[in-house]
């Protein structure tokens, strides 16, 4: 074991935890999407501004165009001046249109080019992720926030952005126009109005919680469902049906309730907006007569507010029917930019080792590693593997076997000491580097949607058939090869039937592919049975004879022939040696060993 001085051996343990990144609010996130396109948004705002001006352009010309048909009634009417008046509307209603087209033509580029910059950088967060972060959480509400949020962020954002900048300029523009033309129909039309946004406001406050917890009951729902079909032969198996019915049931009704106070509050505020309008319609009606009666306005005054309370209301009901898509926006987007808020991977190295100059030295110098603070798994643990060693690692379930595994490929960050391979520090590489460096079977068998090919030379280029044919005959996967209607172009999915032996096989024939010059072997034979499990044994000893290996079993008849064997209890290495010097010991490593060949009593 490597030595070292006490001063040495505090710096080794001192911890070395990232620290988390700064949360990202709503606010914040949606200024980071948007604000690249700040000149498309500001050109897009003077389109919108130009076109609301043009449309408010129009109620005055109308109120002339009354005038002089009331004027005319007692002698005759100005047709021609009509007539005039009556193209220049047309002509700038046109350009108001043209110029809406082109600022909602825009805002769609924004707001489609926003969310594709957060689903890539949801993608490559997700990348980045540490595995604890999906240790703690279940798929089904990761799933929700990479899917369900952001589609729903994205359709709202999509339905709103764009009319929102065009119904804020002509709001803007109605209210100033009406208080332009007579202040005091203005202010009655505005005050009317602005009662109904108040009272609209206080329902958007209740509703953005029960909007929050309808996109958490989403999450616990997916959640469950995925938990409950992905281990759908143990609920078979243990009858559990009706348990895992009653849970969904439960996940359902909460989110019934949420849901429907979430969408009854939501929709309140279209007719409310919808009364506040008509409301407005009447107060400009009746304090408009009172005017007129005295001679302070014309009958075409009234026209005009008419058109400008339209104009004015049509707006406030496009926000109110945008703040209720706002509610899920906001909801959803509070979730996905958690995601993106969350602590990613340490720093990633510089070097990248070529793996076909690697010895695989390995040096393990007083490593501590918990899974949370309150948690450790290995307390002071040291290793020294020299090149070309079988290193198998065995102890009790939950010494921290696998723990080491992950230590080395960098799955998790070591809180103190360190690991090299042929003199470098791993956190010196950089993680895609490093784990080229490495070929690993695990317990967990895992196949995807695809061919046979694409499964067995998964991101390796150039394997030809011999080779394919070489260790398919090495892993006992011929067999299996021939009885596939289109040999290795057989694609994979849900009609093709694999045992999990079969798919253990396909595991180890893949990390024989890669040809890493270290290998990584956790319970690799687990699932095959004890006539392929000879056939695949000898050929991972041939696999694994000149490379460094690490061979966690708990089968210890696998391990017999291991260059050194390592006793884990309680995080640290109680025992260490071959096989027969171990057995000599008579201690840990004998009473495990004995206890799986001792006969039964």
């Amino acid at each position: 074991m490597p030595e070292h001085t006490t001063e040495s051996v505090d710096r080794l343990l001192q911890p070395r935890r990232p620290a988390p990144r700064r949360p990202m609010g709503v606010r914040a996130g949606f200024i980071h999407y948007l604000r690249p396109h700040a000149r498309t948004i500001a050109v897009s705002t003077v389109m919108a501004v130009g076109g609301a001006a043009l449309n408010l352009v129009g109620p005055s010309k109308l109120s002339e165009i009354t005038d002089l048909v009331t004027e005319g009634l007692s002698t005759s009417i100005d047709l021609e001046a009509i007539g005039s008046l009556a193209a220049l509307l047309a002509v700038l209603y046109a350009a108001g249109f043209l110029l809406s087209f082109v600022q909602g033509y825009l805002m769609a580029g924004v707001v489609q080019a926003s969310t594709r910059s957060m689903r890539n950088d949801i993608a490559r967060t997700i990348n980045r992720l540490p595995l604890s972060y999906l240790d703690t959480r279940s798929t089904g509400d990761v799933l929700s926030r990479v899917t369900n949020d952001v589609d729903t962020v994205a359709q709202s954002m999509n339905q709103s952005l764009s009319s929102l900048v065009s119904s804020l300029t002509l709001l803007v523009g109605s209210a100033t126009m009406m208080l332009l033309t007579n202040w005091i129909m203005g202010l009655a039309g505005i005050v009317t109005v602005l009662l109904g946004v108040l009272l609209m406001g206080s329902v958007m406050r209740r509703s953005q919680r029960y909007y929050a917890e309808q996109q958490t009951r989403i999450g616990t729902l997916n959640g469950h469902v995925e938990e409950t079909y992905s281990g759908f032969t143990v609920v078979k198996a243990f009858r559990g049906e009706q348990r895992a019915s009653d849970l969904l049931h439960e996940h359902n009704d909460a989110l019934y309730t949420a849901a429907w106070r979430s969408q009854f509050l939501s929709g309140l505020m279209m007719p409310m907006m919808i009364f506040v309008g008509n409301l407005s319609y009447v107060v400009v009606c009746v304090v408009g007569a009172a005017l007129a009666l005295r001679g302070h306005i014309s009958f075409g005054v009234i026209v005009a507010f008419m058109v400008y309370v339209r104009l004015f209301t049509q707006p406030l009901q496009t926000i109110a029917q945008v703040a209720s898509t706002f509610q899920p926006m906001i909801a959803g987007s509070r979730r996905v930019f958690s995601l993106l808020s969350e602590r990613e991977m340490g720093p990633d190295g510089d070097l990248a080792p070529d793996p076909q100059r690697a010895r695989g030295e390995i040096v393990i110098d007083h490593l501590r590693f918990g899974y949370t603070p309150e948690r450790t798994i290995l307390t002071d643990f040291s290793a020294r593997v020299r090149p070309g060693q079988k290193v198998a690692i065995v102890g009790p379930t939950g010494a921290g076997k696998t723990t080491i595994v992950n230590l080395l490929m960098r799955f998790y960050e070591v809180d103190a000491g360190t690991i090299t391979i042929d003199g470098t520090e791993v956190r010196e590489m950089s993680r895609s580097g490093l784990r080229e460096l490495f070929g690993m079977v695990l317990q967990d068998t895992w196949t995807f949607e695809g061919t046979l090919r694409d499964n067995l030379v998964y991101n390796r280029q150039g394997v030809s058939d011999e080779r394919l044919d070489e260790v398919c005959a090495a892993t006992g996967l011929t067999e299996l090869v021939r009885r596939l209607p289109q040999g290795y172009d057989t694609v994979l999915d849900e009609a093709t039937s694999l045992s999990a032996g079969q798919k253990q096989l396909i595991t180890i024939a893949r990390a024989m592919i890669k040809d890493a010059p270290l290998l990584i072997l956790d319970e690799a034979t687990s699932s095959v049975d004890t006539r392929t499990e000879a056939v695949v044994q000898e050929a991972m000893d041939r696999l694994m004879s000149g490379r460094t290996s690490f061979v966690i079993a708990h089968r210890l008849s696998t391990i017999r022939n291991s260059d050194l064997i390592l006793v884990l209890e309680g995080g640290d290495v109680v025992e260490s040696g071959t096989h027969d010097e171990l057995l000599a010991l008579d201690g840990a490593y004998a009473e495990l060993y004995n206890s799986q060949f001792e006969p039964a009593a």
